[in-house]
């Protein structure tokens, strides 16, 4: 069926619509529905229609009630082929901290409700929000997004990137697990073009528990590096080969619009870029305000690795020579014109008297150091992996003995940018909670400057579904390892899968790291691992205590 513009308008004329559905000819809702973006007075609101066939465009009505069942915002409109049918509306003109619930419509087709709610102004008593990551498709089932669906309350979720994966193919990351002959990457293939970032973005939004997750409440989302590619940059990518994947800015810029197109999340201003849109703010009453960064695509220099960057003099690592590659002043995670508006979010901030300052990065930010294979891990911890892994692990061993960082791609590979980062914490006097995602463990750690003074504390959230530590080690808990040889680590858990509740008052901001039982059965239970709180004191924010 063809339509032209206005043929297609006419359709929303229609009355009243049926449930989404899969009989034949009408189009459907399979993707379900999700908010994002929210401020006081508005908010974001998605899905994406799927005509019965081949269409130029499809009329679409949409609506917004408030908890009385009144309807307070509708509107019409229409998509296509060109942003491949998905549907985002900024809904302006709601209350402020109030709840909501909105719909689409599509040629007599309702779909799924969604819940969703603002921000609040003043007189904010309590936030509660959900920070989580990591989510392979074929590594297991998302239980952590069915938990964060089934929570009593949540007033937003910070998701910290890597939504989707690129990976796919026999033998690829994911493959192999209990449950991956059910859940095969589609397309079957490492992603590439624009049409393969839709079809693995509409494929996870097939997942019941992702959907449920999303009409739970509102996200704010931000990528990390799996949107584009493994350990991207600005330039490229570690998992970017140009000779059989093209030229890396073509990749980068179509795996952005599709991310764009399937994600709850606000489009840019005119003139702004979509990487640099990623960075943007939220003010959740007069209790915190929520920063997140963009530390992948705009202006970060290309990782340093062990392998390429460290020179070997006289067949003996050289590592004064790495260090000074490592500390280079030049070396960037974020470019010049967001560590300045980071600083100005940050002053503004606390000027307005908020008790938080929360900054959403995709990788961990605290010094995470190598444990020593020998002397640090468990015994028998080594003759539990296959020997591709005791030689990657013994091969760490002298990088453990200079005492350098465990992950070149976090922010421990970038030590000069970082303390920027942290100038800028002390300059406005703020008590930043950082929040990260990316290396699939609980990380509890307390963040201190090139001089030792705490500047904040970190709450990593562990993956969704992706692999960590634990799950090469088989029956050893490494996390302990961790903890033993960074000062900064107060805990670490690399077994168990879930996210972060954080709730957020006056007196305190407590971190709830939540487990689930299993990612291998859709049947599990979701527990408390471990809860650690953080209070203010004085200009800045204590150390953090246990529960």
């Amino acid at each position: 069926m063809k339509l032209n513009r206005r043929g297609a308008l006419a359709l929303l004329g229609l009355a009243a619509a049926t449930p989404a559905g899969a009989e034949a000819g009408k189009v459907q809702f399979m993707h379900g529905v999700a908010s994002g973006d929210p401020g006081p007075d508005r908010v974001v609101i998605w899905t994406r229609v799927t005509p019965p066939g081949p269409t130029a465009a499809l009329a679409f009505a949409w609506q917004v009630t408030d908890a009385e069942g009144r309807v307070v915002q509708r509107g019409k409109g229409v998509t296509g082929p060109e942003r491949d049918f998905t549907i985002k509306v900024d809904v302006e003109g709601l209350k402020a901290d109030a709840d909501y619930t909105y719909t689409f419509e599509a040629a007599d087709v309702r779909s799924p409700a969604g819940r969703t709610r603002t921000l609040p102004v003043s007189g904010t008593k309590d936030v509660v929000l959900v920070v989580a990551s990591c989510s392979l498709y074929p590594q297991g089932y998302f239980n952590a997004y069915q938990a964060i669906a089934d929570l009593p309350r949540v007033d937003a979720v910070l998701h910290m990137g890597d939504y989707i994966y690129e990976y796919g193919g026999p033998g690829s990351y994911g493959e192999g697990s209990p449950v991956s002959e059910q859940r095969h990457h589609a397309p079957f293939r490492e992603i590439v073009s624009l049409a393969d970032y839709r079809e693995r973005h509409a494929q996870y939004k097939t997942d019941p528990a992702l959907q449920a997750a999303h009409a739970r409440a509102p996200w704010i989302v931000s990528w990390d590096d799996h949107e584009t590619a493994n350990n991207s940059y600005g330039d490229g990518a570690e998992n970017h080969q140009t000779e059989s994947e093209g030229v890396w800015m073509e990749r980068k810029a179509v795996a952005l619009k599709a991310y764009y197109e399937w994600m709850p999340i606000r489009d840019p201003a005119p003139g702004v870029s979509l990487a640099e849109a990623a960075a943007r703010s939220f003010r959740f009453g007069d209790l915190a305000q929520v920063i997140m960064l963009e530390t992948r695509l705009t202006a970060r220099d290309r990782p340093l690795t062990y392998e390429e960057d460290l020179p070997v003099v006289d067949d003996k690592p050289d590592f004064a020579a790495f260090g000074r590659k490592l500390n280079d002043p030049a070396r960037r995670m974020m470019g010049v014109a967001q560590e300045a508006w980071l600083g100005r979010e940050l002053t503004a901030s606390v000027g307005a008297g908020h008790a938080w300052q929360i900054v959403g990065t995709g990788v961990v930010m605290g010094r995470i150091r190598v444990p020593d294979p020998d002397a640090d891990l468990p015994p028998g911890a080594m003759a539990s992996l296959d020997e591709a892994g005791q030689r990657r692990v013994q091969r760490m061993k002298p990088i453990a003995q200079a005492g350098l960082p465990y992950g070149l791609d976090m922010w421990d590979g970038y030590p000069a940018d970082r303390e920027r980062v942290y100038s800028q914490f002390k300059a406005a006097r703020a008590r930043p909670i950082v929040v990260s995602g990316d290396s699939h463990a609980f990380w509890a750690n307390e963040l201190s400057d090139a001089q030792g003074r705490r500047v904040a504390c970190e709450f990593g959230a562990t993956a969704v579904t992706s692999p960590g530590g634990d799950d090469y080690f088989k029956t050893f808990k490494i996390g302990p390892a961790f903890e033993k040889v960074s000062p900064e680590v107060v805990f670490n858990d690399q077994g168990a899968k879930g996210f972060v509740l954080l709730t957020l008052t006056r007196k305190a901001a407590k971190g709830e790291m939540m487990a689930v039982s299993t990612i291998a059965s859709t049947t599990f239970t979701t527990s408390v691992l471990k809860t650690f709180q953080a209070v203010p004191e004085g200009a800045g924010i204590s150390a953090l205590r246990a529960l």
